[in-house]
C-alpha cells in the first residue's frame, strides 16, 4: 500500500480544524473524498483542502473502492451508524470522541470491527501530547509504584459552546462530561494502565445553562433549549483497589480553566499541568520538572498514528475497547446521578485487549 486513501464523514469544524490538516501533513495519507449533509460545507472543505470528491450521502462515498479508511467527524448521535456502515463497507475507521452516545452503541461498533476484521481507533488525541507521553514513560518504568488514586479535571469557568449541538442531550448524549470529561478520563485511565472499573457514583447538575444572565465566552447559546448538565462529578472504584475522582464543567465559579490529571502512587506522584513528578529520595522530598518537551500538534500525531496502523497493519494507539470503557464509566455517572445510588459497571470479560493491558501495581525500580 503506497498511501492510505481517506474519506471524511462530516466535514465541519473538527474535520477542517483537525482531521483534514492532519492528513494533509501526513505523507502516507491522501484524502479522496468528503461527505456532509450540508453540500456547501462539504464543498468548502473540499476546496480548502483540494479534495477531489464531494458527497452529501456518506453511504455513496463508502461505495468508492479506492477508499481504505475513513474519519467519522459527525455529531455524537451519528457516530455509531456512520462507523458501523464504514466498517461493513470494508473501511478502517477513526471516529471522533466520544466513541458513541452510550455503551450499547459502542458494543455495536466493536462487533462490526471484529466481524469485518477492520481497525477502529477513537479520537482521544491528548494521549499524544509531549507531557502525556513523558508521564506515561515514568509510570511504566515503575517510578510511581502502585497508582492507587487519580484526580481528573476538565473544568471551564465560562465555556458553554455557542455553536453546534453541544447543548442538546438527544444529539450529544450529555454536556461537559461526555464532551470534555471523556478526554481527561481517557488520558487518566491510560496513564493508570486501564484498571478494570467495578462501580461508579456521581452527580450531574444544571445550574447555569438555562440562565440568561451568564456570560458566554464561547458564543451565546440557546438557553431555552439547553438540555444537558453544566457540571458533573464522578467517583470510580476499580477491581485492583484504586479509585478515581472526575470533575467536569462548562460553567464553574473558579479562577481559571483546568485540564489536568494527578496520579498518586506508593513511590511517587505526578501532575500533567504543570508536568511534574514528585518523589522522596534519601528522606528528602524531590520535585522533578521535565524540560525541553517538544511542541506537539496532537491531532496531527493522532492522524499519523492511525495511518501508520492501517499502512503497516499494526494495532491502533487508542483502541475501541479502551474508548468503550470510558463510555461505560460516563454511562454509570449519569445513571448514578438519576438514581442517587452507586451503580455497578458491567464490563466484558476482557475489556481491553491483553496486548494493550498494563498494570497499576508496579514494583519500584532498584537504584544502581
Amino acid at each position: 500500500m503506497k498511501k492510505v486513501r481517506i474519506g471524511i464523514i462530516g466535514s465541519g469544524g473538527i474535520a477542517q480544524g483537525a482531521h483534514l490538516p492532519g492528513y494533509a501533513a501526513c505523507p502516507d495519507a491522501e484524502v479522496l473524498a468528503v461527505a456532509d449533509v450540508s453540500e456547501s460545507t462539504a464543498r468548502a472543505a473540499a476546496e480548502k483542502f483540494n479534495v477531489p470528491n464531494v458527497f452529501t450521502d456518506y453511504r455513496k462515498m463508502l461505495e468508492m473502492p479506492e477508499i481504505d479508511a475513513v474519519s467519522v467527524c459527525t455529531p455524537n448521535f451519528m457516530h455509531r451508524d456512520a462507523t458501523v456502515a464504514a466498517l461493513n463497507a470494508g473501511k478502517h475507521v477513526l471516529v471522533e470522541k466520544p466513541m458513541a452516545m452510550n455503551a450499547k452503541e459502542c458494543d455495536a461498533m466493536l462487533k462490526a470491527a471484529h466481524t469485518n476484521g477492520k481497525k477502529l481507533q477513537v479520537g482521544f488525541n491528548n494521549r499524544f501530547g509531549a507531557g502525556s507521553q513523558a508521564l506515561k514513560r515514568f509510570v511504566e518504568s515503575g517510578d510511581l509504584g502502585q497508582v492507587y488514586y487519580a484526580r481528573a479535571q476538565a473544568l471551564r469557568r465560562r465555556g458553554i459552546p455557542g455553536w453546534g449541538v453541544f447543548t442538546q442531550k438527544d444529539k450529544q448524549g450529555g454536556g461537559p462530561l461526555i464532551d470534555i470529561g471523556v478526554h481527561i478520563l481517557d488520558l487518566t485511565l491510560w496513564l493508570m494502565g486501564h484498571p478494570r472499573p467495578v462501580s461508579v457514583s456521581g452527580v450531574a447538575r444544571q445550574d447555569f445553562g438555562r440562565r440568561k444572565d451568564i456570560l458566554g465566552l464561547m458564543g451565546q447559546w440557546d438557553t431555552e433549549n439547553f438540555t444537558v448538565e453544566d457540571f458533573a462529578v464522578g467517583f470510580v472504584r476499580f477491581e485492583n483497589g484504586a479509585t478515581l475522582h472526575l470533575e467536569s464543567s462548562f460553567v464553574a465559579n473558579i479562577e481559571n480553566d483546568v485540564f489536568n490529571t494527578q496520579l498518586f502512587g506508593t513511590e511517587g506522584g505526578c501532575t500533567l499541568d504543570p508536568c511534574r513528578m514528585f518523589f522522596e529520595e534519601h528522606r528528602t522530598l524531590v520535585n522533578v520538572s521535565p524540560v525541553h518537551l517538544r511542541d506537539v500538534n496532537t491531532h496531527r500525531e493522532e492522524m499519523r498514528a492511525f495511518v501508520a496502523a492501517v499502512k503497516n497493519d499494526t494495532p491502533v494507539y487508542v483502541t475501541g475497547e479502551q474508548a468503550a470503557m470510558v463510555t461505560r464509566i460516563i454511562d454509570g455517572i449519569y445513571k448514578s446521578s438519576e438514581s442517587g445510588k452507586e451503580v455497578k459497571i458491567e464490563t466484558p470479560a476482557e475489556p481491553v485487549p491483553a496486548a494493550e493491558l498494563a498494570t497499576t501495581i508496579v514494583k519500584k525500580k532498584k537504584k544502581k
